[in-house]
């Protein structure tokens, strides 16, 4: 496999708040290897958890990890001159009640001057979920061609924003965006500031009353979106942090959409016919109210940026 950075930067080496315990972790090109110790062996270990991933081995004081950064729904942050990987090593009660604890992890690279964003690099692609599914988000120039040079925007110009998903051995799929909003923090914290995107399964708010659109499928696939810059944050960091969803491509519910504003009216983006679906965008386009699955898809996190807006 190619090695995608031009050098690693970072190499986490975190010493853990608890006493008597502490955390080791060491990047690669393509994922980590994170080892958990206990002088006291009282811990538990398979309750611990890295992002989704239990650990891969454990001994009486020691849990280990060695996982890739397609696998735990790691989040990747690109920024123009770096790419970071980041989750959260947790520890659940034994009753699955409660996290009795929280610590971050994270590996960041230098990015190369050649670097291209996953879906145009298949030995980069991000593998989750199932039946080898390949999730990919990113920014991109004004024709969605290529990757976009520049993540300074601005006020009132539009982002260009692609998503994808491939699979291996897998039926047809329809990528929609479940939900995007932009933050003023890399991670969602209860106190970062949050501009909502798209919401209530769907629902493209931003196009109300602005020039934000979803963009005609090419494939099934893959999703564009075309977001008008908005005053939230402006002259800062921005980070997009959105919910894909792999879904049947044959099968459109009230909560399995894409829905944008065109004209007067919400429209479904693949099929303008059943636009009734997009009714519920103004108010709660609720599962159990239409009888429509509520889960059935798979699901993956996505975070673009940091961005700028400048005014």
């Amino acid at each position: 496999m190619a090695f995608p950075f031009s050098s690693v930067v970072l190499l986490v080496l975190v010493a853990a708040v608890l006493v008597n315990a502490d955390m080791k972790a060491a990047c690669g090109p393509d994922g980590l290897t994170l080892v958990w110790t206990e002088a006291t062996a009282l811990m538990d270990f398979s309750l611990l958890r890295l992002g989704s991933c239990r650990p891969t081995a454990v001994s009486l004081r020691e849990a280990m990890f060695s996982v890739e950064f397609g696998d735990c729904n790691f989040r990747r942050t690109v920024t123009k001159d770096t790419l970071e990987y980041s989750n959260d090593l947790t520890l659940a009660s034994p009753r699955n009640t409660k996290t009795t604890f929280h610590h971050p992890v994270s590996c960041t690279f230098e990015k190369a001057v050649d670097w291209a964003p996953p879906m145009y690099d298949p030995s980069m692609l991000q593998t989750y979920g199932q039946a080898h599914l390949l999730f990919s988000m990113d920014i991109m120039n004004g024709d969605f061609s290529g990757p976009a040079q520049s993540l300074a925007f601005s006020l009132g110009s539009l982002i260009p924003i692609m998503a994808t998903v491939g699979q291996d051995s897998h039926q047809p799929l329809l990528l929609l965006l479940d939900e995007c909003v932009a933050t003023n923090t890399p991670d969602l914290q209860p106190e970062s500031a949050v501009y909502s995107i798209i919401s209530n399964h769907g629902c493209l708010m931003d196009s109300k009353g602005a020039r934000s659109r979803f963009e005609p499928r090419l494939v099934s696939s893959e999703i564009r979106l075309s977001l008008q810059t908005f005053k939230f944050a402006v002259g800062k960091e921005v980070y997009i942090h959105c919910t894909l969803e792999a879904w049947d491509p044959s099968a459109f519910f009230p909560n399995k959409k894409a829905c944008h504003i065109v004209g007067n009216g919400w429209e479904l983006l693949d099929d303008p016919s059943m636009s009734s679906l997009c009714g519920c965008c103004d108010t709660s386009c609720s599962s159990r109210k239409t009888r429509s699955p509520s889960g059935g898809g798979i699901k993956h996190s996505a975070v673009l940026g940091p961005l700028t807006i400048v005014d």
